[in-house]
């Protein structure tokens, strides 16, 4: 069973796992995600909410939303969400929860922040496991690219 939880302290043991040199090239850990929340935080920005992932109660996986000005770089939509650092504990792969977990976060982001209306996210052109996951969960590619960190990336909306 897939639940959703903002982040807690608590969860952080759980959420030290290692991701391979592939994966690690393409999203952060929840420890670099949390450092630039924090960062953020003292600059009094808190538009950015970390989210764990539980399987039958155990942390698993974890992922931003981020309503911050970053979205605009893949949207003009004020209501949208940027959805960045989605991992899930390698142990954990292959179990189909990253697609229990991408389908719950409309549930989520329904339940916490109404006015949000579209996810918006972008994947690595050669993370294609990643994006035949959010192609399944219903993302659309319309052809808009962004070059990010490690190259070109397909930018992915999903309309709630």
């Amino acid at each position: 069973m897939i639940e959703l939880r903002f982040y807690r302290p608590k969860d952080f043991q759980e959420l030290t796992y290692v991701l391979d040199s592939v994966q690690s090239q393409y999203t952060a850990t929840a420890n670099q995600a949390l450092e630039k929340i924090e960062i953020r935080n003292q600059k009094g920005d808190f538009s950015a909410f970390p989210v764990t992932l539980f399987y039958n109660g155990k942390a698993v996986g974890f992922f931003v939303l981020d309503f911050g000005e970053d979205k605009f770089e893949f949207t003009e939509n004020s209501d949208a969400v940027l959805l960045r650092s989605l991992s899930v504990n390698p142990e954990f792969q292959g179990k189909g929860i990253g697609k229990s977990a991408m389908l719950e976060i409309d549930h989520f982001l329904k339940n916490h922040f109404v006015n949000c209306n579209e996810i918006v996210l972008a994947v690595n052109e050669k993370n294609t496991q990643a994006f035949q996951l959010y192609i399944q969960t219903r993302y659309l590619h319309d052809g808009k690219m962004k070059i990010g960190r490690c190259g070109p990336q397909f930018v992915m909306r999903k309309n709630l």
